[in-house]
């Protein structure tokens, strides 16, 4: 089980970038769905059309990135815990080999 945590550990401390990274989006045009958007490219020609079905593209696009962050969120917390519970089974670990050296010492001295 160690060896396994041990080779798990870039995995456990978050080595994939994309965890650590949470997606922010801004939209360039005043309301959601209204048409091109002022930073010189069009949304498409649905989101250029406006209207309704601009209006729902855009909340459906809002949506999809409020999953992904949500997504993410999820992830880093899932590695945040595999790696406070790998710190603890170390903590403990480590205790048992102090109580072990301590015990030597006291054979040592006797």
């Amino acid at each position: 089980m160690y060896v396994d945590k041990v080779r798990r550990w870039p995995e456990v401390v978050g080595a994939k970038p994309r965890l650590g990274i949470l997606q922010v989006h801004m939209r360039m045009s005043g309301e959601p769905g209204s048409g091109a958007g002022k930073g010189g490219g069009g949304g498409g020609s649905i989101r250029e059309a406006g209207g309704s079905f601009g209006k729902m593209e855009a909340a459906r696009e809002d949506q999809y990135f409020y999953n992904q962050q949500k997504e993410q969120l999820k992830n880093l917390r899932d590695g945040l815990h595999d790696e406070i519970s790998f710190h603890e089974e170390q903590i403990k670990r480590h205790q048992e080999a102090i109580e072990r050296h301590k015990a030597r010492i006291g054979k040592m001295e006797k």
